[in-house]
C-alpha cells in the first residue's frame, strides 16, 4: 500500500470536526464512515461527515459538541439525524450490529471504510484504500444497485468528479444490466446527480459512460432517437454525436467566459437538449441535396420542457434553459461578414444576462461539430463572440430600460391577462430594434392594439 496512507488515521484525527469530538466521553461506539475518509485520503478536507453510532444517548453528545440540534432525514426504519454547524453538515445514523456489516451495505468500496473515533483505527474490510490507490470505483456487491438504483448515477458522478478514477468493469456491467431501474429513483435525486456530472471537469467522460451502459438513453430517450437518426442517414456532422462531444468543451469555455456553477449548469442542460427536436423535423431537399431541420429548436424546447418538469427543475432553470435552446442558432446566424452591429445589439438586448451562457453554448456546439478543429468558420464565430461579449459589458453598464409596465397598459384601458404580456413583448422587440425609443411612443403603439378589432 502506498505510504501516502500510512498516516491516514492521524490526518483524520487532526480534522477539526474529529478533534472536537475525539475527547468526548461517548456511551457507545462512534465511527466516521463514507466519503469523508475517501476525501481525506485523497488530500482533501470534507464539508460533509457521516457517523455511525450504536447508543442513542451519544446523539445528545454530538449536539452539545456543536451547539446545534439535530433534525431527522428519511422515514423509518432508515433515518438519519443531521446537524448543521456553520458550513459543515454531520449525518448521524444508528447501527446496532458489527460496523463491518454496515460497511458491506454501502455503495462503493471507496466509501465503505470506517474510522473508529474512540480508538483511532481504520476499518477497511472491502479494500477501499487499495481501490483509492488504484483509482478504481468498485461496488461492494451485486445487490447495491437493486437496493438503490440511484447508485448508477452516483457511480458516474464519482467518475466525473474524482480526478483520474475509472469504473470497475463489473460495476459498469451492472449498470448496463440494471439501467431501466433508474426510473425508481426520485426525480430530484436524479437531477442532483446530473447537476454534479454536467458541471464537472470530466463531464464528457461521464456522458460516455452513460452512453456505453445505455443509462443515458433510459434517462433521455430522445437522445437515442437522435443516435438512430445519425446511423440511419449516415450523417457526417452527427446530431447526437456533436451534442455529446460538445461536453468536451463545456468546462473549458465556462471558465474562459467566467460562468458560475449555476450558469454552467444551465448551459450544460441546454447543450444536452438543444437538438432533440431534429428527430421530428428531418427533411431532405433532393433538388439541392440538402438536409434541413426547420424549426427544430421549437420542438427541442417542447421536449426539454417536459423533461425538466419531470425532473423537478425550478421555474427559473426551465426559463433559462429554454431561452438558450430557442436562441442556440442566433450567434451562428450573425457571424458572417455581412452581420451588423445592430444585429449584435439586438442579440444582447434579447438575451441580457444569458448572453455569456449563449456564447459558451455556441462554442461547445461549434467545436463539438468540428471535432475540436479550427477553421475559417470557427474563427469568424469566435471573433463575433468577442464583439457580443463587449456589447454585453456595455449593456451591463447601461441596461436598456423598460419603457412601459403592465400597470401602464392597464391604466390606458387594457384588461389584465396574457394579452398584456404579449403586447409588452412586442413593444420590447420594437424598442430593441430602435423603432420605439420613448415611453410616449410605446403607449401610443400599445393603443393601436386596443383600437384594432379583436
Amino acid at each position: 500500500m502506498n505510504s501516502f496512507f500510512a498516516n491516514l488515521g492521524e490526518r483524520i484525527r487532526r480534522e477539526k470536526i474529529i478533534s472536537r469530538i475525539a475527547e468526548k466521553q461517548f456511551h457507545g461506539d462512534v465511527y466516521l464512515v463514507g466519503g469523508a475518509i475517501r476525501e481525506i485520503a485523497l488530500g482533501g478536507s470534507p464539508k460533509d461527515y457521516d457517523f455511525v453510532i450504536n447508543n442513542e444517548k451519544d446523539l445528545r453528545i454530538f449536539e452539545a459538541a456543536f451547539s446545534a440540534s439535530s433534525f431527522i432525514l428519511g422515514k423509518k426504519p432508515i433515518q438519519t439525524h443531521r446537524i448543521v454547524a456553520r458550513d459543515t453538515s454531520l449525518d448521524i445514523s444508528f447501527h446496532l450490529g458489527l460496523i463491518e456489516i454496515d460497511l458491506s451495505r454501502r455503495d462503493f468500496t471507496v466509501n465503505a471504510m470506517a474510522y473508529d473515533v474512540k480508538n483511532g483505527t481504520i476499518i477497511d474490510p472491502l479494500g477501499g484504500l487499495a481501490d483509492i490507490e488504484r483509482k478504481i470505483i468498485r461496488h461492494t456487491g451485486e445487490q447495491v444497485i437493486g437496493d438503490d438504483p440511484l447508485r448508477m448515477l452516483k457511480a458516474v458522478r464519482h467518475l466525473a468528479t474524482l480526478n483520474g478514477f475509472s469504473l470497475d468493469a463489473n460495476l459498469e456491467e451492472a449498470i448496463r444490466n440494471s439501467k431501466e431501474l433508474i426510473h425508481q429513483s426520485a426525480p430530484e435525486r436524479i437531477k442532483y446527480e446530473l447537476d454534479q456530472i454536467i458541471t464537472s471537469y470530466k463531464a464528457f467522460e461521464g456522458m460516455k459512460v452513460m452512453e456505453r451502459t445505455g443509462l443515458l438513453f433510459d434517462l433521455f430517450p430522445g437522445l437515442q432517437r437522435l443516435r438512430e437518426l445519425d446511423e440511419e442517414k449516415g450523417f457526417v456532422l452527427t446530431t447526437y454525436g456533436h451534442t455529446i462531444d460538445g461536453f468536451k468543451y463545456l468546462r473549458k469555455y465556462g471558465d474562459t467566459y467566467d460562468l458560475n456553477e449555476k450558469a454552467l449548469r444551465n448551459v450544460g442542460y441546454a447543450l444536452l437538449f438543444h437538438d432533440l427536436g431534429k428527430a421530428r423535423t428531418f427533411s431532405y431537399d433532393k433538388d439541392k441535396m440538402a438536409v434541413h431541420f426547420f424549426y427544430h429548436e421549437r420542438h427541442s424546447r417542447e421536449i426539454a420542457t417536459s423533461i425538466m418538469e419531470t425532473l423537478r427543475f425550478s421555474s427559473s432553470e426551465i426559463k433559462n434553459v429554454v431561452a438558450l435552446i430557442e436562441s442556440h442558432m442566433r450567434i451562428f446566424l450573425i457571424s458572417g461578414p455581412e452581420a451588423t452591429e445592430r444585429a449584435v445589439r439586438r442579440l444582447v438586448y434579447k438575451m441580457e444576462d444569458l448572453t455569456p451562457m449563449l456564447i459558451v453554448h455556441s462554442m461547445c456546439d461549434m467545436f463539438g461539430s468540428s471535432g475540436g478543429s479550427e477553421n475559417e468558420s470557427t474563427r469568424q464565430v469566435e471573433i463575433k463572440c468577442g464583439a457580443i461579449l463587449k456589447m454585453y459589458y456595455d449593456w451591463k453598464k447601461q441596461p436598456l430600460p423598460r419603457l412601459v409596465s403592465g400597470d401602464d397598459l392597464l391604466s390606458v384601458g387594457f384588461r389584465s391577462g396574457p394579452y398584456v404580456g404579449m403586447v409588452l413583448a412586442d413593444i420590447r422587440e420594437k424598442q430593441i430594434s430602435g423603432e420605439i425609443r420613448e415611453k410616449s411612443e410605446a403607449l401610443q403603439y400599445a393603443l393601436t392594439f386596443l383600437r384594432s378589432p379583436s
